[in-house]
């Protein structure tokens, strides 16, 4: 209780959790307000059908705001969509590459084509969201009662001004609150579906879907794979390094010795965000050109396509740990870069005992590096795909699933963080008493 008290006993650090708790407020208000034109009981009925499918996720990522056809429906998923495209352009792209290495300018004109992407893919989801609704009915009832040319256009303009808005609330958040402001925003709509999720399963049980051992086996797993979560988010591998006595001027700086420690899994919730935004792409255009009673052949192959691409099907998880795999070294790869790192350890005398400065420094960190992603990439592979399986065959459904694990594990891990670091460079007690947060160095 104390430590939640010395919270409050910092201006700035107050402010900043009252601003971006009443930014999350406004998200949460956005998510209640629904689009125009749309059944909302319908369109609910339907998310909760297809809760282990394509809906279900951007009905995750949206906080709710799916299910009741609301102006934040696209949720935050077309930013994350425009980052992956262009984190992706600028590695193959040499004018982005060096456009990224010119420090906070190059950062922001990346960020403004991020916006501009953003605002592109919107418009292209709106769209095919829009011409989907007109071929849903649940029960004999329409999605859309009267589908016309305003109820398209006031449509897709609704959708794609919700996103610019999330889009805008969330940098606002990163930088006048704390935490980065995309990834609460995602966090603060996974635990607004708790709630709900609890009773859907509660449900399950009372109509005999879902027996008690097999709820209390699920609890017990997703618990085993929230502490190997922390694990992977807060494990190091350290590289001792030496530094050489220096003069400098009429100082004499004796030589030391410290660590350089290696995380095993750079991209933390990046990896499995980025690899499910892409697995969901089959089921949702098998969803949007399938039409329920066609047989053709067409018809026939986007029905295996979306039977294929489901939660816990063996080419779904296949796919998807490669996916995994593959972000997890991508975004390492992008974000630590060994060759500077051996540079500037040259130019201050520091080195690898029994590896020499410079080059071979830099294959010796990298290969290191090469080994202890694989190791973390398996670990988050191994946490997104369990639930998946456990709820592909007990039918709880993809929510409680490694995504949403991983998700409140890193973001909250980055909070503390954040938080302890303001508490103790004002010389508080951190925000944990027993134990350490990585990041906390006394």
């Amino acid at each position: 209780m104390e430590q939640l008290l010395n919270i409050f006993k910092i201006p700035e650090l107050k402010r900043r959790i009252l601003f971006m708790l009443g930014m999350l407020f406004i998200f949460r208000l956005g998510a209640h307000v629904p689009t125009p034109g749309v059944n909302a009981h319908v369109m609910n009925m339907l998310v909760s059908q297809q809760a282990g499918g394509f809906l279900g996720f951007f009905d995750l990522f949206s906080g709710g705001a799916l299910g009741q056809f609301a102006i934040f429906s696209l949720g935050i998923m077309p930013y994350i969509s425009a980052s992956i495209i262009l984190q992706l352009l600028t590695a193959v792209i040499p004018q982005l590459e060096a456009l990224s290495k010119e420090g906070d300018a190059g950062r922001k004109k990346i960020t403004q084509y991020t916006r501009y992407l953003t605002v592109g893919i919107c418009m292209i989801q709106a769209t095919a969201v829009t011409f989907w609704l007109k071929t849903v009915n649940v029960g004999g009832v329409p999605l859309v009662p009267n589908y016309n040319i305003m109820f398209i256009i006031t449509t897709v303009l609704t959708l794609t001004a919700g996103t610019i808005f999330l889009m805008w609330l969330g940098e606002q958040m990163t930088e006048y609150g704390i935490g980065n402001g995309m990834s609460m925003l995602i966090l603060a709509g996974i635990i607004a579906r708790i709630p709900s999720q609890i009773g859907r399963m509660l449900g399950l049980m009372q109509g005999g879907t879902l027996s008690l051992f097999q709820l209390l086996l699920f609890i017990a797993v997703m618990i085993a794979l929230t502490a190997v979560a922390v694990i992977s988010q807060q494990s190091y591998r350290k590289i001792p390094v030496q530094y050489a006595q220096r003069i400098i001027g009429r100082k004499i700086y004796r030589g030391q010795s410290t660590n350089l420690p290696l995380k095993i899994d750079y991209s933390g919730v990046i990896a499995v965000i980025f690899a499910s935004s892409v697995m969901v792409i089959p089921s949702m255009i098998a969803k949007l050109l399938s039409r329920p009673g066609r047989t053709d052949v067409l018809n026939k192959i986007l029905e295996v396509m979306n039977s294929l691409f489901s939660a816990g099907h063996i080419v779904y998880i296949l796919i998807y740990s490669a996916l995994i795999i593959f972000f997890c070294y991508f975004y390492t790869a992008i974000s630590f870069n060994p060759n500077d790192l051996a540079e500037n350890m040259k130019k201050n005398g520091g080195f690898v005992p029994g590896i020499r400065p410079g080059q071979p420094t830099a294959e010796y960190i990298n290969n290191i590096l090469s080994h202890i992603t694989l190791g973390g990439a398996l670990l988050v592979v191994l946490i997104a795909i369990i639930p998946d399986l456990i709820g592909y065959y007990t039918g709880i459904g993809m929510y409680f699933g490694g995504t949403t694990l991983l998700i409140m594990v890193g973001v909250s891990l980055d909070l503390i963080q954040q938080i302890e670091a303001h508490l103790l460079m004002r010389h508080y007690e951190g925000f944990m008493k027993s134990g350490k947060i990585r990041g906390r160095r006394i």
